[in-house]
């Protein structure tokens, strides 16, 4: 099957020219000047005229179907990628994570049953590891066979996904052996264990104090030993999410010593502060994310950050809990409420926004949302690009109509949406995957399941 999109103004993260796309099946096999293509005979074609081409984006850090000791996130791989798909998001990568006691293959396999068949858009996988002596070191090279070739850490949530700072070392020692990238969510976990502790022995237990008790500083202590640890070991390192001033600091320290580390932020860390856990009765629970919600000037310092390429990624941390009845778990106890917000469907519309504003330049935001993703992840160029034997993986993007976001109008299968009632203006309005129309006029026009696995190369083997 042949399509033809024409009369694009196709952007990528090196190039920003009018031209014709031509794809033949599941890859782009041309592209040229506006009418090269106009002999040829083509299926469908697209006339992209006043409009954007972008590469699909990618988002490196989701949480479809997250399992808590309590309730399960709403979004599965089907309900979760239709909204991403929705959202001009072609490409996800959720975290499989490793139960104490349990092997990553057993964490692996229990992921690829949460998303086969299911998913509508093209995903991976990185491996959490939580237990080494049920999962050894040596289980690692597993995981890279299979294609997973990124391993996370948390510095968080002592007595479940915490690990110790030998744990650190020894995992990423063996990642820098084996070619792989180590993803660290930073937070000194045990002096927030005892702040938590400590607000709720004194009747503190509201939603606010779910951001008191996990400051700042904590966090940028946190990257800062998880980069000294990763540099002592030799081992590329990601940062995720990183909510402040603090943690963007030691990052770009980092980089500019030459050391191997990237790091990445949220919209939710852009857009959202710590104000709105204010938010009369029981509201402030929506906001109720680790890390959470920082100050109107962190969020200034990571769009600096993003600016000034201290940050190279911006994803989601896309774990959806409806506010009734999942959220609601922590009505008289914030300890208790889900951590998570939604935000796969509207990621890329609200970094746009940073480009209509002036804030980045059109080719740096595919950069982020697309490009260097495949990049680090073992991805590109079948991803993260527009060229040929690239995979067909397209936004028609329409830079004049503008939105509301809502959670009424929302693909995101959860109650609320944090970013209610804010407009933006540029959103997608087809989307195709691997040249299949899945999304037309902003409506998943897709089948069912259409996803398809990917096994990535591992980070050495990318920056060759």
């Amino acid at each position: 099957m042949r399509t033809l999109i024409t009369n694009g103004h196709i952007v990528t993260a090196i190039a920003d020219y009018a031209g014709d796309i031509l794809i033949d099946g599941e890859k782009i096999t041309a592209i040229g000047l506006p009418g090269a293509f106009a002999s040829l005979q083509a299926d469908t074609v697209f006339d992209a005229q006043g409009n954007y081409v972008f590469p699909g984006a990618i988002d490196v850090h989701t949480h479809m179907e997250l399992p808590l000791p309590t309730t399960v996130a709403s979004d599965d791989f089907e309900t979760g990628t239709i909204a991403a798909a929705c959202g001009g998001t072609t490409t996800i990568l959720d975290f499989a994570n490793q139960q104490r006691g349990h092997t990553l293959a057993e964490a692996l396999q229990a992921w690829h049953d949460k998303a086969d068949g299911k998913a509508v858009i093209d995903y991976g996988f990185h491996i959490t590891i939580t237990d080494l002596a049920a999962a050894p070191e040596t289980a690692m090279d597993e995981m890279i066979t299979a294609g997973v070739t990124t391993f996370k850490l948390l510095m968080a949530y002592p007595g479940t996904f915490m690990v110790d700072d030998e744990t650190m070392y020894r995992v990423m020692r063996r990642s820098a052996k084996i070619g792989g990238l180590v993803m660290v969510h930073a937070e000194n976990g045990i002096v927030i264990d005892l702040l938590v502790r400590e607000a709720v022995a004194a009747g503190h237990t509201a939603p606010g104090f779910h951001a008191l008790t996990r400051p700042s500083i904590l966090e940028g202590e946190a990257t800062q030993r998880a980069i000294t640890l990763a540099a002592y070991a030799e081992a590329p390192l990601y940062i995720v999410h990183v909510s402040c001033a603090h943690s963007l600091r030691a990052v770009a320290a980092a980089r500019t010593r030459g050391l191997p580390v990237w790091g990445e932020t949220c919209p939710q860390y852009l857009y959202l502060n710590d104000s709105h856990y204010a938010a009369p009765g029981f509201a402030g629970a929506k906001f109720v994310c680790t890390p959470p919600m920082r100050s109107v000037a962190d969020n200034e310092a990571l769009w600096l950050g993003l600016q000034q390429r201290e940050l190279q990624v911006v994803s989601t941390d896309h774990a959806p809990f409806n506010f009734a009845s999942q959220k609601e778990l922590g009505l008289h106890d914030f300890t208790k409420i889900p951590n998570g917000l939604p935000g796969v469907e509207h990621r890329v519309m609200l970094l746009y926004e940073g480009v209509r504003t002036g804030k980045l330049a059109l080719q740096h935001f595919v950069d982020l949302v697309a490009t260097t993703p495949a990049r680090l992840f073992g991805l590109y160029p079948r991803k993260g690009t527009i060229a040929p034997g690239s995979d067909a993986d397209l936004v028609i993007w329409n830079p004049e109509r503008s939105m509301t976001i809502s959670a009424a109008t929302q693909h995101q299968r959860v109650d609320y949406t944090p970013y209610e009632g804010m407009q933006v203006q540029g959103v997608p309005d087809t989307v195709l995957l691997r040249g299949q129309t899945i999304v037309q006029n902003g409506e998943y026009v897709g089948g069912k399941g259409g996803g398809k696995y990917l096994p990535r190369a591992t980070f050495s083997e990318q920056l060759m």
